[in-house]
């Protein structure tokens, strides 16, 4: 899918290596180990093909692909140590291995490393774009924190973290490969729709594979969400279409974040359907994702951007 970006993304990577220089050893050490941990970089190469798709023949969106890794990693440091993760991308996470303490500092480094690039960029626009999301990013941490061990929240306030704290930094790389190529303002909006409707299936499936998942493929350990008190949406679903009995049951690990019972629990999850009406929620936004760039003209990037939406939806991973 992404064969065709091998230059473009080793051009980032080669910035991303760069970008990370320090005097600090310690923040070198856990900033690259978090950068090199295996991660699918969608989002970085989101920008990319989005700067791609419009005929893009500068170098900005190289620098712009790593802003918006930066940003996407220091979030992945902080919430670890919200969630007190053990393991991501089938690796021990990193305040496993250097502490919460030095996670959260090295988070904040590559926070204000992404906004240093971001205002060597000279465009407001892109410092709008960015700003804004980071912003939006942190509320969604913090609504998200609100929203565990809740049993009572509803899908209309479970997409709203995910439209903040998922689909706000894809949607801002769309809108960033049109920015760097000077794009009107439709064009970038239309990328815009086009990221958030992708990040937000992209998401879904996320939390569909907390409950249909394998450890080794999905690269934490299946039941974290639960331990950790998240109403995902196959949780609220299937809380709605069991028996009241089956409801209790979740309920119940919801408010005490206990996965003790994950078993019986993914029994409910797959007797009620859940799985099957988190997939179609997913699937929904992909065509929305589809339909925001239909207008564009037929190019080999487009077709990427199209696979890229198909992806979210089918991978296992």
């Amino acid at each position: 899918m992404l064969s065709h970006l091998q230059a473009d993304m080793a051009e980032v990577d080669r910035v991303i290596r760069e970008r990370l220089h320090s005097d600090v050893s310690l923040v070198r050490q856990v900033a690259e180990y978090i950068i090199h941990s295996g991660g699918k970089r969608l989002r970085p190469a989101l920008v990319v093909m989005a700067a791609k798709v419009l005929g893009y023949q500068g170098a900005l969106h190289h620098e712009m692909a790593a802003v918006v890794e930066f940003i996407h990693t220091a979030t992945l440091l902080h919430d670890d140590v919200v969630d007190a993760s053990d393991l991501r991308r089938g690796r021990d996470t990193a305040n496993a291995l250097f502490g919460n303490a030095t996670s959260v500092l090295v988070g904040d480094f590559l926070y204000s490393r992404a906004f240093q690039m971001m205002v060597s960029a000279n465009n407001m626009r892109v410092m709008e774009v960015l700003s804004d999301a980071t912003n939006i990013i942190a509320e969604g941490e913090v609504l998200q924190l609100m929203n565990c061990n809740d049993p009572d929240i509803d899908e209309a306030a479970y997409l709203r973290v995910i439209r903040y704290k998922t689909a706000k930094l894809f949607e801002a790389a769309g809108r960033l490969g049109a920015i760097v190529n000077d794009s009107p303002r439709d064009i970038e909006d239309a990328l815009g729709r086009y990221g958030m409707h992708l990040g937000t299936a992209f998401q879904i499936i996320d939390d569909v594979l907390d409950y249909s998942g394998d450890t080794e493929l999905i690269g934490k350990n299946v039941g974290d969400d639960l331990a950790e008190g998240k109403p995902t949406l196959p949780l609220l679903f299937a809380m709605k279409h069991g028996t009241p009995d089956e409801a209790g049951i979740i309920r119940k690990a919801i408010e005490e974040g206990d996965s003790s019972n994950f078993q019986k629990i993914l029994e409910i999850v797959q007797k009620t359907g859940a799985l099957d009406h988190a997939h179609q929620q997913a699937k929904a936004e992909s065509a929305l994702a589809q339909a925001a760039i239909s207008a564009f003209p037929s190019s080999q990037h487009k077709d990427a951007l199209l696979e890229l939406s198909t992806f979210a939806v089918t991978r296992g991973y």
